[in-house]
């Protein structure tokens, strides 16, 4: 039943991209269900930068979590898919190699995901985006969610183009609609180039520093930064 549930609701979005609907017209919750994970995630890959987290269930903070975890240690499955475009799957994060992602691993191993796969959507050789999905459950993945999950990003990449240019960019896709998640963090670093007189690149760095020395979330030191309850001095 399960099945066929995704597989209707594969046809119907296939149909609403063929209409020109964009990611809004995928619900997380429901497809990460289908899809039998626990957290879904999707990344947009700008020209350059980091992934940029797009899309998600906001009732539920796992994906999220541990997409903030990567965007402030800079490593993690999306990233890996994000730069090979290839996919990233580690089915036990307790026993991942230290060395794979020396950061990440022991962050994520915190939460309560055990397993996760990232599969990059691609666009020609260009890799758009990132679907990641993650399990509370350690364990291989059967073949056949292997490919339903391949089969959803391949959709989903057709939303995500016939999503709004102003979502992808600035931040303000609406209520309704999909966004870019972390605004407040390139406020917060236009402000430190501003403040500091250092690039974009080297504010990020920054605010990651201080993110990871603290054990903080990455956009709640950002919204310090631009509310003025954390100041970054120079020599800090």
């Amino acid at each position: 039943m399960a099945r066929d549930d995704l597989t209707g609701l594969l046809q119907r979005l296939r149909q609403a991209a063929r209409a020109g609907a964009d990611l809004s017209a995928a619900q997380p919750a429901e497809v990460s269900r289908l899809l039998r994970l626990d957290a879904v995630t999707l990344s947009l890959l700008p020209t350059r930068g980091s992934p940029e987290l797009l899309w998600s269930d906001p009732a539920d903070t796992l994906g999220r979590a541990l997409e903030d975890m990567q965007y402030t240690l800079a490593e993690g499955p999306t990233f890996d898919a994000a730069r090979t475009g290839e996919p990233v799957t580690e089915t036990d994060l307790a026993a991942a190699p230290a060395d794979r992602w020396p950061l990440f691993t022991p962050a994520a191993c915190d939460t309560p995901a055990r397993a996760v796969i990232a599969h990059p959507l691609l666009l020609g050789v260009v890799t758009a985006g990132v679907l990641t999905g993650y399990r509370t459950t350690p364990g291989p993945l059967l073949p056949s969610q292997r490919q339903d999950i391949a089969r959803f990003a391949r959709i989903a990449l057709d939303l995500l183009l016939h999503t709004p240019p102003h979502a992808l960019t600035t931040g303000s896709g609406g209520p309704d609609g999909p966004d870019l998640q972390r605004a407040e963090v390139h406020q917060a670093a236009g402000k430190l180039t501003v403040y500091l007189d250092i690039s974009i690149d080297d504010a990020l760095l920054r605010l990651r520093a201080h993110a990871w020395r603290h054990n903080q979330a990455l956009p709640d030191v950002a919204r310090a930064v631009i509310t003025g309850r954390l100041r970054l001095d120079p020599d800090t």
